[in-house]
């Protein structure tokens, strides 16, 4: 069974995510908006079909990394989210949430073995993309 299939998002904490979002707009080019900004690929095995990466800046005193005390947190894209939690939990990794399930996908949460909290993403690409839209137009 094939677990991470790719980078789903980048997280990280900063003083001032609006002015670290407009510095990266500004100098790097990134199409920045409320919550940070997507990147568009597509996927190897069906190229027809597109997949996407989300980098946001967080507030420093964000409380979405914890338990972790990490500057930092990533979004890994996964197949078979259930499957796969059944499997950690076995392996004996600690998972900190029950799966949640939106429109774009299924998520949870799980500790690396230094206490990287980790974000777990079954994207439904398709939804996602909506969602994208929505948030640009």
């Amino acid at each position: 069974m094939k677990r991470v299939t790719g980078i789903g998002g980048v997280f990280f904490k900063c003083q001032d995510p609006e002015k670290v979002k407009a510095w990266y707009k500004d100098h790097l080019g990134l199409d920045t908006d409320q919550y940070g900004t997507t990147f568009e690929w597509r996927l190897a095995e069906e190229p027809d079909k597109k997949g996407y990466t989300q980098w946001s800046p967080f507030s420093a005193g964000t409380k979405y990394f914890e338990p972790s005390q990490k500057e930092f947190m990533i979004n890994y894209r996964v197949e078979n989210l259930e499957v796969l939690v059944e499997l950690l939990k076995k392996e004996g990794v600690t998972v900190l949430d029950a799966i949640e399930s939106y429109d774009y996908g299924k998520f949870v949460h799980i500790l690396d073995l230094e206490g990287n909290k980790i974000e777990l993403w079954e994207p439904v690409d398709e939804k996602f993309e909506e969602v994208v839209d929505g948030k640009t137009n």
